[in-house]
């Protein structure tokens, strides 16, 4: 197989391994953080990037997978240097992305 057909099958993995995340998070939250660590090692081995909605999807500190209101806070910050301010409930872990 090319690399690039393996960097593809990689990445629809990673979407739906996402995806899989996202629908199991309310029933049980450990097996959407497996599945996003998963997700991880399948990008991080095949040398993937994950995609920037993907990256937003998840704490960068304690890797669980992040829900807007259930397991993190999702924050609009203004003045000179607005952006937005995602904080994980479960470590504190806060990621700021600029607005333009």
């Amino acid at each position: 197989m090319r690399r690039g057909e393996v960097k593809d099958i990689a990445l629809q993995r990673v979407w739906r391994l996402f995806e899989l995340a996202e629908e199991v998070h309310r029933r049980s939250p450990e097996l959407a953080d497996r599945y996003v660590d998963l997700a991880r090692r399948v990008a991080m081995r095949c040398r993937v990037r994950l995609p920037r909605p993907l990256r937003r999807r998840f704490c960068h500190r304690c890797g669980r997978f992040l829900a807007p209101g259930v397991n993190c806070r999702v924050r609009l910050t203004g003045g000179g240097s607005s952006h937005v301010a995602i904080t994980c409930l479960s470590c504190g872990h806060v990621h700021r992305i600029p607005l333009t």
